[in-house]
């Protein structure tokens, strides 16, 4: 990587909602740098539905991962421009 660093993704869950029928819907905020291809998108959306459905007990059409890809120059760690890195 020619020593500049990596970020995978910062993920922050929303809270908790309830569906009609009382069961817990996770909806998944993805933040991370934009660059990531459909299909890695795809596999990690996948992955995040099948832990969610392991941990919380709820089925894979309650879960919703929503990705955010942010440009570098519009994220910043310690005052500084992940662009300007």
């Amino acid at each position: 990587m020619n020593g500049q660093r990596f970020y995978a993704a910062w993920i922050r869950p929303t809270p908790i909602t309830e569906t009609k029928k009382g069961n817990a819907m996770p909806t998944i905020r993805v933040e991370m740098f934009e660059g990531r291809t459909e299909e890695q998108k795809r596999q990690y959306a996948k992955t995040l539905t099948e832990a969610s459905v392991q941990v919380l007990g709820c089925s894979p059409q309650a879960v919703d991962v929503i990705f955010y890809d942010i440009k570098k120059s519009d994220w910043a760690t310690g005052g500084k421009l992940h662009s300007d890195q």
